[in-house]
């Protein structure tokens, strides 16, 4: 016989966590009168997952679990050996695999999965859960390439999950006050913006590592960490963080803080997909007169330029610069010159330059926001440096789990900061500038038999098709090729 606190076998479980939140306000004494303040009845409590369980990824399922409110039934990591065995102390009772895919066709009740593996793995380890039914907390960037965030985006909706992206400032309070000062027109129509980063400041700009399958750690499983891409010998530092660099798994400094530099003025301007995108890129040279050639890697500093047109939130062309690997832009006049631009030491932040001021902010990670708006009248606003810790990351986390346990389409859905819908375009605007990034660095021998850089130009984009109309051999970058098993 069916216990009373089971699904029908003709109810999804997810169903029946929703009614039964319904069913228990007809309690005669409540639940948590029973169990004690805070407790969550286990018939309520979500099924979580996690592929990859260290790193950033530990505290992705601690906060999702929200204190054990729910339940983490699986953990999922490729190396068990290094951080992630943090988790398994945290989730004693959590099952632990290597591959994601066994454990998804496995545990079969599993509700939600967080991601927080390399970049190249998001994309193949959220269309896998997604296929499946489940819903996906993805850390930023959403995925590896453009065409991936596109089929994500619409593959949430099509499966009707829940989405978040782990770009938590999102979901940072101090956002109305830059969202406040905008919709007041504070600084009028906002022509450009400017945003920079101390990133990298992991090794980027170099030769890729060789390969010594003699330092693997023997808890690793090396070709599940490939996943989608290329076979090739064990590498050392590649795992667990120097993959950045390398663009068969990250995507640079534009994939690890572009994210959360771009958010706000991608959200607040109303943006969509740029016209068009170019770059040039920072030499190295370890000979004379021959720059480096490393086009497997991201080069050691960038400069982009994105332009969009009108929008409904912003009348005019905007034209918005990325600058990477300590490039920062100059010091306004409006601007104290003893004042950091955006953040500390003015390493990381966001410029948004109107007809009448400018407002400006710092990395919208888990660091301060440090909001400021200058105005040429001599107005100046400032808010503070920090908020009250209240929950992790803003509840980031915690709120895309309630979302989850509304269901599909519900107010908390909906009131998700980076769900899919958002957080696809706004991923493929911060990979756009990774796409002319490749193309810089394409190559071939011209009549005379020199190297010709053919792709240094301003690449024309058609966002709606996903595709350069100016240059064919820059589009090979809007996806990538995958090894069997692990195809987007």
């Amino acid at each position: 016989m069916k216990k009373p606190d089971q699904p029908s076998s003709g109810q999804s479980r997810r169903e029946f966590i929703k009614n039964a939140a319904i069913a228990s306000s007809f309690f005669i004494v409540p639940r948590h009168v029973l169990g004690g303040v805070g407790y969550t009845a286990p018939s309520d409590q979500l099924n979580l997952a996690a592929i990859g369980a260290g790193g950033k990824g530990r505290s992705d399922i601690l906060n999702a679990s929200v204190n054990g409110r729910e339940r983490v039934v699986a953990l999922c990591d490729v190396d068990f050996s290094g951080s992630a065995k943090d988790s398994v102390k945290s989730f004693p009772n959590a099952k632990l695999y290597a591959d994601y895919r066994k454990m998804l066709d496995t545990e079969k009740d599993i509700d939600a999965v967080t991601i927080s593996t390399p970049d190249h793995v998001h994309g193949p380890a959220a269309k896998y859960c997604m296929e499946r039914g489940k819903h996906v907390y993805v850390q930023k960037p959403m995925t590896h390439n453009i065409r991936e965030a596109r089929m994500l985006t619409q593959m949430a909706r099509d499966q009707k999950v829940v989405t978040q992206m782990g770009n938590q400032g999102a979901s940072n309070p101090l956002m109305d006050m830059i969202r406040g000062w905008m919709n007041e027109n504070k600084i009028g129509k906002v022509s450009k913006v400017q945003i920079w980063t101390n990133r990298p400041v992991w090794p980027q700009g170099g030769a890729f590592p060789k390969a010594d399958p003699s330092t693997k750690p023997d808890a690793m499983d090396w070709d599940l960490w490939l996943g989608p891409a290329p076979e090739i010998p064990y590498t050392p530092n590649l795992h667990p963080f120097n993959w950045r660099g390398w663009w068969d798994y990250g995507t640079g400094a534009l994939g690890d803080v572009g994210c959360h530099l771009m958010d706000i003025p991608f959200r607040m301007l109303g943006l969509n997909y740029p016209t068009d995108a170019e770059c040039s890129v920072g030499s190295v040279f370890s000979q004379m007169w021959t720059a480096d050639y490393n086009p497997e890697g991201c080069p050691a500093s960038s400069f982009i330029t994105l332009h969009y047109g009108p929008t409904a939130k912003n009348p005019v062309p905007l034209e918005m610069t990325w600058m990477d690997g300590g490039i920062r832009p100059s010091h306004p006049d409006i601007i104290p010159p003893d004042m950091d631009l955006g953040g500390a030491n003015s390493a990381n932040g966001v410029m948004m330059i109107g007809e009448k001021g400018i407002i400006t902010h710092n990395i919208n990670d888990s660091s301060p926001l440090m909001p400021k708006l200058f105005l040429y009248d001599g107005t100046q606003e400032f808010g503070p440096d920090r908020l009250p810790d209240t929950e992790p990351e803003y509840g980031h986390q915690r709120k895309w789990v309630d979302a989850c346990k509304a269901g599909f389409g519900s107010e908390e859905h909906k009131g998700l900061t980076s769900s899919f819908d958002y957080a696809g375009p706004m991923t493929e605007t911060v990979l756009m500038g990774n796409l002319a990034i490749r193309s810089y660095m394409l190559k071939r021998k011209n009549a005379q038999g020199r190297d010709e850089f053919f792709g240094r130009r301003k690449l024309l984009w058609d966002g709606e098709n996903m595709r350069i109309t100016n240059l064919e051999e820059a589009n090979q970058f809007v996806g990538r090729t995958y090894r069997s098993g692990f195809e987007v």
